[in-house]
């Protein structure tokens, strides 16, 4: 099985004439209709809005598309809110998720009238001692153990950093009212990239069932619900795609079962979806510029870790495709690697792929989210440009590539 590139070879030989490999492709189309899908399965829910996390792609020009469609942005620090603040994103549109908090981020948080979803209780003091408690306030759930559909575990949110018992959330509630809190919500995140049209729902069912424990035992009634990320995509091309209108309808099931009865049926649902919106609606653009045969078949391409290091750092998947070539045979057997003095700088490992020639592209797929964005600096590779497929087919660079001046300008006086 293969995945179809959102773009042509010969749109791609004409886009590198513009702007040289590596760089990281986004579909703006494609972008804008994931969005729209999600409005569409969410929209039984009167106040249902999409948080998109800042971190999987920190891009503006990403940022006011999305916004576009109706999203605000999940941020969790500083300079996120600052991104989303010059985009015009400021208020409620902001969920400010963090963990560690430094005070000044809180300050910003609460200066821009951002959502303030505290990862711990010991936060509570602090954030009224540095800021002030806002009259919204969200808290971050953690409900320990592993977290299983059927019989298979998902994830260990027990061994997760984030977020408070069962017991510390609802005691928060209670002094964040003391404190003159008015409107309140919650926040878990359970499982990491779930292809599973049972994730949501699931997830739904525990918060729903703890928000009317809540309002039971403390009496207060909660106004929204951010069942955060977790619903994935399918970075293999066997797996089948999660099914956005299948997973909105069966929180929308959870939602009648559990919060209608008690009372609760105007509670907002919100979403934090970075991977799903943005991963499969982006891809690294490389060229092959060695090969090498010794123990292994090598193919080199001018993008490295540097500019994708999931694989690197995780041992992730990435499909590849090798333009104008996707009807060839997958009759050889490459490890495809980049420049970084590290071993673990390969894009794939003995993967099954047409023969490759020295100047043909590889189009890396599902780099849309956590892809530029965990770029860094290592052996001096500099990050590359980020373009934009305009949904007429023209393109748009939305972030230079880095040079060496820019490398340099943090070493006081190094470059003058």
């Amino acid at each position: 099985m293969n995945k179809v590139p959102f773009v042509s070879k010969d749109q791609l030989e004409d886009i590198c004439q513009q702007y040289p490999t590596p760089f990281h492709l986004y579909d703006e189309k494609g972008i804008r209709q994931t969005a729209r899908d999600l409005y569409k399965a969410f929209s039984w829910n009167k106040g249902f809005k999409e948080y998109f996390a800042v971190k999987a792609t920190p891009n503006p020009t990403i940022l006011k598309i999305l916004h576009e469609e109706g999203c605000g942005t999940d941020c969790s620090s500083l300079t996120e809110l600052m991104m989303s603040e010059k985009c015009g994103i400021t208020g409620e549109e902001i969920m400010f998720s963090s963990n560690d908090t430094p005070a000044n981020e809180f300050k910003k948080a609460k200066e821009l009238g951002a959502i303030i979803n505290l990862d711990d209780i010991t936060h509570i003091d602090f954030l009224e001692k540095e800021a002030g408690i806002p009259e919204t306030i969200c808290c971050r759930y953690n409900p320990g153990g592993k977290f299983e559909l059927g019989t298979d575990i998902m994830d260990n949110p027990g061994d997760a950093k984030y977020g408070m018992t069962p017991s510390q959330i609802k005691e928060a509630y209670v002094r964040l009212k003391e404190l003159g809190a008015k409107k309140f919500g919650i926040h878990a995140f359970l499982a990491s990239n779930t292809v599973s049209n049972e994730y949501y729902p699931e997830l739904a069912r525990i918060l729903f069932k703890l928000v009317v424990e809540i309002k039971e035992e403390t009496g207060i009634e909660l106004s929204f619900i951010n069942l955060s990320g977790g619903v994935g995509i399918p970075y293999t091309p066997d797996k089948e795609p999660n099914n956005i209108f299948v997973i909105g309808e069966g929180v929308h099931k959870a939602f009648d079962e559990i919060l209608v009865p008690a009372g609760l049926g105007n509670i907002k649902i919100f979403t934090e979806l970075g991977r799903f919106m943005l991963a499969p609606n982006g891809c690294l653009v490389t060229r092959v510029i060695h090969e090498k045969h010794i123990h292994k078949e090598y193919i080199g391409v001018d993008a490295c870790a540097a500019n994708l290091m999931r694989p690197a750092i995780y041992g992730a998947y990435h499909h590849i495709t090798v333009m104008g070539k996707e009807n060839e045979p997958c009759d050889h057997i490459y490890d495809v690697t980049g420049s970084l003095c590290e071993n673990s700088d390969k894009f794939a490992i003995d993967r099954k792929l047409p023969k490759i020639d020295i100047g043909d592209l590889l189009v890396i797929h599902d780099t849309g989210a956590h892809g530029f964005s965990m770029g860094y600096n290592y052996n001096g590779r500099l990050r590359s440009s980020e373009i934009l497929l305009k949904e007429d087919g023209t393109t748009k660079m939305i972030r230079r590539a880095e040079t060496p001046e820019d490398y340099f300008r943090t070493l006081d006086g190094f470059w003058d």
